[in-house]
């Protein structure tokens, strides 16, 4: 009923009015260099976290409980870091959406595994790209798409206003965008031999769920990669990349999982959850850990302790 009403309200409604002032404001930090805009964001980031005690919260309890091996320190300095991450991640969102190709394509990029991608792909297989909400996730999509043509699934975003821009600017760069319900068009694009890049990483309240492992911790988990992969035999991928100390940026795409899948819906969901914790592992202080990703438990289970 709620995306009915949103889906029938004009663009220029002035309930819309506060996400067209959003798009504005994206493309004014777009405006400036990269690197200028990263750097404000780093300054933002913590500054807004400072006004939401409850999202520290969960910045904090996510690392406690994923990285119980690290020590207070190590979390506190990974935390600091991951607050200014979010303010980054706002600037990396305007660059994607506003920059012009010749502004994308000089920025240093290296990928590996490319050739995993294109072998799936040349032999007539649809691929799934298993990512991460990293920070500068957006980033990486166009920046892959450079090198061949992508397709995105999304959440659907209530506003109409901000559906609309969302749509248009990213199909820019993404040959094809599915919102989650749209599951005949994901299956007729797999089957197709497209390559579709996706984050199953967060908790769904839509879609078949199982309690997978994510750092140990049984993590509600939506089970679409089996599913997808199960209709299509499409190849999946991990998608892994992060931003280097140098500014550069780099891609690390992993062989195509081997006997994907099975007859194991929840085996095949640890699977899935194994890369993208390799992923983070690679650089946990990009990762939106803000995202409560342990609210639900199983039933008859209490939240997760701090170990």
């Amino acid at each position: 009923m709620r995306t009915l009403k949103t889906a029938a309200r004009p663009l220029w409604h002035p309930l819309s009015w506060p996400s067209w002032f959003a798009l504005a404001l994206l493309w004014l930090i777009a405006q400036l260099p990269h690197r200028v805009s990263l750097a404000i964001g780093a300054v933002v980031g913590p500054a807004v976290l400072a006004l939401m005690p409850r999202r520290r919260r969960v910045i904090a309890q996510n690392l406690a409980l994923c990285f119980p091996e690290w020590s207070a320190d190590e979390r506190r300095r990974v935390e600091r870091e991951n607050r200014r991450e979010a303010g980054r991640m706002l600037a990396n969102f305007a660059f994607v959406w506003f920059a012009s190709d010749a502004r994308v394509a000089p920025l240093p990029l290296r990928i590996e595994g490319l050739d995993h991608l294109l072998s799936a792909r040349d032999a007539g297989r649809g691929v799934l790209l298993v990512s991460a909400h990293f920070s500068h996730l957006e980033l990486a999509g166009r920046l892959l798409a450079q090198s061949l043509r992508i397709g995105a699934m999304y959440r659907e975003h209530h506003d109409p206003a901000f559906e609309w821009g969302v749509r248009k600017l990213r199909s820019r760069y993404a040959q094809a965008m599915f919102r989650r319900d749209e599951l005949r068009s994901v299956l007729r694009f797999l089957k197709s031999g497209g390559v579709l890049w996706y984050a199953p990483d967060q908790e769904y309240r839509r879609g078949d769920c199982v309690f997978a492992p994510f750092f140990g911790i049984p993590a509600s988990t939506i089970t679409a990669t089996h599913q997808l992969a199960r209709m299509t035999g499409a190849a999946v991928i991990g998608f892994g990349h992060r931003r280097e100390d140098d500014g550069s940026y780099s891609i690390t795409l992993s062989r195509p999982l081997e006997n994907f899948p099975s007859d194991d819906v929840l085996a095949d969901t640890t699977r899935v959850n194994a890369l993208i914790e390799q992923a983070i592992r690679r650089a946990p202080e990009q990762y939106l850990w803000l995202h409560a990703r342990f609210k639900s438990r199983p039933p008859d289970t209490r939240p997760p302790s701090l170990r």
